[in-house]
């Protein structure tokens, strides 16, 4: 990307875009206006429309941002602990300001995704008026709806209700240019839900079929990733309007028919380093592609993948030991086991200690000697670190880079099986428990659990989401927990509410160098407060230096004012 492009994105088009006030004080820090440049000088071949929507997939795979600081709101639910001290416990306790680094560092990040997501629609739109688009300008178009779209969920269902929704506008729909200005807060996050939506069919129609991309193009945005991040979309509306439920199956029954979406045969193929089996499959709807150490920026990928690993990596690799799975999450995976056999999804998805797998060349026993202890480690993403060297191995599995640890494998932020569930959860809304099961048993199968037999309840629903989507961002569970504690279906409510209540447990071994040594479960450490569950916690509050800087302008749902 070249210097003129940066310059206009991350300085001049975020202060034009990124919320703030009609005096122009800063919503966002770090935004400042420099220059005069207009999107006339911009936009006029098809390599400035790639180097521009760069910049929006770049900032997508950011620490702050899907790299890790989302995922610490996982923990108020039951699935995963902290393994390192960190300063972020109320975000496990319902005791959180919304001045939390990881809730305003999304935040943020989030605004300015949908800036330079807004400026690349308005400019594209614009030159439309005058001259027909070429191929890769309107692949543009419909990749900015998309990515525009997504970044608005994730701050839609995070911070809106149905009593009063989340600040948005798009830039296209003002008679003249878009001034700098606080962006409408929006009744409803239902009325977020509708713009949302109608971004995401947009893109639908703009976008190509993901076969039709070279291999220089994989990874972008395609017909397929917009169907089914819809198909989330109207899950989550449905929590208000549950007509929404039908729109759900529409979408899901449109990925299969239309785009050939399926379940690959194999589980753990899912994160495997070969690109073909692990990245390009017919699960694959949407996600982050890393490609390890073979990264001429130093990235790579989500750094996720390395932050969950043991911290130190045994001295092979600097893993950060920041997320460990608890007890609670291997507890309900292991409700599949039959007999003393571990099933198939829990030995991909959790290492325990005494646990075999490949590592840097050799078999190892899996333990952990660094931090807090749960007994426990997320599996789902070490398959390339058991070559000899992965730094080098096919030409970078793991990055060198250590303050970067991606390696080679699929962030899935939306794939198949997600969307098989979410139909699922419609059937059952819609009181036809035997066409969930069908979609539920897909989903078993696939990594040979035994099937439920007869209909469906809300019990299976929520035992398979959690167990198959565990780790991913493909399904953020603690929302789940929070959408479900707000669902007429006192079955699935209940058990929603009971974890949101719970404090995760971890085991406790007698010598934590020993994999063979003996343990306790108890409860993790870090988390000593009480919880109570209430409709308040559905969201976060706003930053309180961007309601300082609205002048009260921007306001939290009631229940937070």
């Amino acid at each position: 990307m070249n210097t003129i492009m940066k310059r206009y994105i991350s300085i001049l088009a975020l202060a034009a875009t990124a919320l703030c006030l009609t005096s122009c004080e800063k919503f966002l820090d770090d935004v400042h206006r420099e220059g005069e440049t207009t999107q006339a000088t911009y936009f006029v071949n098809d390599a400035q429309a790639v180097s521009a929507i760069a910049r929006v997939y770049s900032e997508l795979r950011q620490e702050s941002y899907l790299g890790r600081e989302m995922y610490w709101e996982q923990a108020v639910a039951t699935d995963i602990v902290w393994g390192r001290t960190r300063s972020y416990n109320p975000l496990a306790v319902f005791q959180y300001n919304g001045d939390e680094s990881p809730l305003r560092d999304v935040f943020n990040q989030a605004y300015k995704n949908i800036a330079v997501s807004n400026w690349i629609v308005e400019a594209l739109l614009n030159k439309q008026k005058s001259t027909e688009l070429t191929e890769i300008e309107t692949r543009t178009l419909g990749e900015a709806y998309f990515l525009r779209a997504y970044c608005h969920f994730t701050i839609a269902y995070r911070y809106g209700t149905k009593d009063l929704g989340v600040p948005f506008d798009a830039y296209e729909e003002f008679e003249y240019p878009y001034q700098v200005q606080i962006p409408t807060q929006q009744e409803s996050v239902m009325k977020n839900y509708e713009m949302i939506a109608s971004d995401l069919k947009k893109a639908e129609s703009l976008l190509p079929k993901f076969e039709t991309y070279g291999a220089a193009d994989r990874g972008r945005a395609h017909k397929a990733s917009a169907a089914a991040v819809l198909a989330k979309v109207y899950a989550y509306w449905a929590n208000w309007d549950s007509s929404k439920w039908s729109d759900v199956i529409t979408c899901v029954d449109r990925l299969e028919k239309d785009y050939g979406r399926d379940l690959v045969e194999n589980f753990k193929d899912l994160w495997s380093p070969d690109w073909q089996k692990g990245f390009w499959n017919k699960e694959y709807c949407w996600g982050v592609p890393g490609n390890g150490g073979n990264d001429a920026d130093g990235g790579g990928g989500i750094e996720f993948t390395g932050v969950s690993w043991e911290n130190k990596g045994y001295g092979k690799m600097n893993g950060w030991g920041q997320f460990k799975p608890a007890y609670d999450i291997y507890e309900e995976m292991a409700k599949d086991n039959v007999g003393d056999t571990k099933n198939e999804r829990l030995a991909v998805s959790i290492l325990e200690y005494n646990d075999e797998f490949m590592y840097w060349g050799a078999p190892m026993k899996y333990y952990s000697v660094q931090d807090l202890e749960s007994g426990f480690q997320i599996a789902k993403y070490i398959q390339p670190l058991a070559p000899e060297d992965p730094f080098t191995y096919d030409g970078g599995y793991v990055n060198t880079n250590a303050d970067y640890p991606t390696v080679r494998c699929m962030w899935h932020i939306v794939r198949f099986a997600d969307c098989l569930l979410l139909r699922a959860e419609a059937y059952l809304a819609q009181n036809n428990a035997s066409k969930a099961a069908e979609d539920i048993n897909r989903v078993r199968v696939r990594s040979n659990l035994v099937p439920i037999t007869g209909n469906a309840t809300w019990t299976d629903l929520y035992h398979e989401r959690r167990c198959e989507l565990a780790f991913e961002m493909s399904a953020d569970h603690a929302y789940d927990c929070k959408r479900w504690a707000y669902s007429g279906a006192a079955e699935i409510k209940a058990l929603a509410i009971k974890e949101l209540n719970s404090h995760p447990r971890v085991r406790h071994h007698e010598d934590r160098s020993n994999p063979e040594s003996d343990f306790t479960i108890g409860d993790y450490e870090d988390y000593k407060i009480a919880k109570q569950w209430s409709n308040k916690y559905m969201t976060f509050p706003y930053p309180s230096q961007q309601i300082n800087k609205s002048q009260g302008k921007l306001k939290n749902v009631p229940d937070w004012q």
